[in-house]
């Protein structure tokens, strides 16, 4: 489930800021990017981040923006380097130093003049944290309110599965006698008119239609759907849950379908199984 969370203090002359952003994901999977004056923290941040967060491929951004605690610090053996070696080629090509700005020119090479920063002391790394759960919790909230329409959602859509249901029940009872019927008369076509042994002929029509029973399919499809709408009340994290149940679902569906041999119940048939398309993509988006 996507969710965006952010969370940011200034402290003195320095601004903190977490930046979450969460997507689908059937694991937790943090990528984390943080200044290089708290790197030590960073096995702190990703358990308070799995503990926060479920599932998802979270981005997580940590800035300090300012300039506490920076210092400027001078590479005072590389300057020197820098130094033998700019004397020596000007010596060699004749170059007077006198003329020119060699201080200026070797504070100006690679990596001679750098800033630092030093690490954050004990409130600053409790700011921090404390930013990062509240960006939490922000995610959270966002991943509640995205949750509540979901939930919506699937719970009409399962509703309409099981309106369907009720639509196929009265073509149950009806489907049998024209399914004899038609038997019937293909047999006594069949025969051109000779006898046929009644009793034999009611034991093989017996085996034949149970065949064509619906009503174990239709039991646990009604169950399946039951069960849906009782998880999807459930407070805990039911994302897999419900898609075990969903795919149950689906298989009670399927036989309906090719146990039906009645047009009308096909297009029931199909439409359940649209609804249930809907109902599987929607709930890769549930924790």
């Amino acid at each position: 489930m996507t969710g965006y969370g952010k969370a940011e203090e200034v402290i003195g002359v320095e601004k903190v800021v977490v930046d979450l952003r969460a997507l689908n994901s059937k694991q937790l999977d943090i990528n984390l990017k943080m200044p290089s004056q708290i790197r030590d923290m960073e096995i702190e941040v990703r358990n308070i981040l799995s503990e926060k967060l479920t599932r998802g491929k979270v981005e997580v951004n940590i800035s300090i923006e300012g300039s506490m605690d920076k210092k400027a610090v001078i590479n005072t053996v590389l300057a020197a380097e820098y130094h033998r070696q700019l004397t020596g080629l000007a010596s060699e090509l004749s170059i007077d130093l006198q003329r020119s700005d060699l201080l200026g020119q070797i504070m100006r090479m690679p990596e001679v003049l750098q800033t630092e920063r030093s690490e954050v002391n004990e409130h600053q790394a409790q700011l921090i944290i404390r930013l990062i759960e509240d960006a939490c919790g922000a995610v959270n909230t966002f991943r509640m309110n995205e949750g509540k329409s979901l939930t919506d959602d699937l719970r009409a859509r399962c509703a309409n599965i099981s309106a369907l249901q009720e639509k196929i029940r009265p073509l149950i009872e009806v489907r049998i006698p024209g399914i004899r019927e038609r038997i019937q008369k293909n047999l006594e076509q069949f025969l051109d008119g000779k006898d046929v042994d009644k009793n034999r002929f009611e034991q093989e029509l017996i085996f034949y239609i149970e065949k064509y029973d619906v009503s174990e399919e239709m039991i646990r499809l009604a169950a399946h759907c039951e069960y849906f709408m009782e998880t999807l009340d459930s407070p805990e994290d039911c994302g897999k849950k419900l898609g075990f149940i969903s795919q149950e679902i689906g298989r009670e569906i399927n036989t309906l379908g090719a146990k039906s041999y009645d047009a009308e119940m096909q297009r029931h048939v199909v439409v359940m199984k649209d609804e249930l398309e809907k109902i599987k993509e929607q709930v890769l988006n549930v924790l």
